[in-house]
């Protein structure tokens, strides 16, 4: 059976604002979270993502009162990350409206985060973001919102994020991260092949037909995106109708 691949719009929180920047930083205001969520949740959105990019180098948890106001408005599942430090943190951001938790680096630091947060909630609701840029040997994690490099490898991180009950990998590319000039197909093809839990490209996308690419020529689960809806260059809808004209399964 073929899964139907997933589209979700992308959340970049800061201050309270949406924004958008290149490679994790030049950020720009784009907007009100709960107002795009919505927008997005009306245009077809198959789930949206809410990120909190800040708290962790803040040293803070996620602005739980926006992530509530933004759960009420969307009737697609939403998962919110940034500033997850321990397995009542995943527990506070289900209780404000989350489906499912994304944690980055305090799973890396403490990585009993992981299945305490599965044993405690369901490995469905546990999602390990993995920020990654390419090095000679292939890619490393970096943590902090893409500030900090771990010496980690991305693809062993990954598979032990599995093992230890993530029910999803977000994989976000540094190197393509707002570039517009498409997802990192190697990078993302190497995480799809070294896993078996669904994993979220991220990072780079510039139009439809890189979405349409990185579900071609990888067996990645979902495609983020963030500026190709902020900027109204096409909606959730659009971008359904030209992946299935394409032969692509989507929800």
């Amino acid at each position: 059976m073929v899964l139907a691949k997933r589209v979700i719009p992308c959340l970049d929180v800061k201050d309270g604002k949406v924004v958008k920047g290149t490679e994790f930083v030049n950020l720009r205001d784009v907007g009100y979270p709960p107002a795009l969520a919505e927008k997005y949740s009306m245009e077809g959105a198959d789930e949206v993502t809410f990120l909190d990019i800040a708290a962790s180098q803040e040293s803070r948890g996620t602005t739980l009162d926006l992530v509530k106001e933004t759960a009420e408005r969307v009737f697609v599942p939403l998962t919110v990350g940034g500033g997850i430090r321990t397995a009542d943190d995943v527990h506070a951001a289900l209780l404000a409206g989350a489906d499912k938790v994304s944690m980055n680096s305090a799973a890396v630091y403490h990585p009993e985060l992981i299945s305490e947060s599965a044993r405690r909630y369901g490995r469905q609701c546990v999602v390990v973001a993995i920020d990654a840029k390419r090095t000679e040997k292939g890619w490393e994690v970096y943590v902090k919102g893409g500030k900090e490099p771990t010496g980690i490898d991305a693809l062993e991180w990954a598979g032990k994020a599995e093992d230890l009950g993530a029910g999803e990998i977000l994989l976000t590319s540094i190197d393509a991260d707002g570039t517009k000039k498409g997802y990192d197909i190697p990078l993302t093809k190497a995480v799809v092949d070294a896993t078996n839990i669904p994993v979220v490209a991220s990072g780079g996308c510039g139009n439809m037909e890189d979405i349409y690419q990185v579900f071609e020529k990888t067996n990645c689960s979902a495609a983020l995106a963030a500026s190709i809806f902020h900027y109204n260059e096409c909606t959730v809808q659009q971008v359904h109708d030209y992946l299935r004209e394409r032969g692509i399964e989507v929800r």
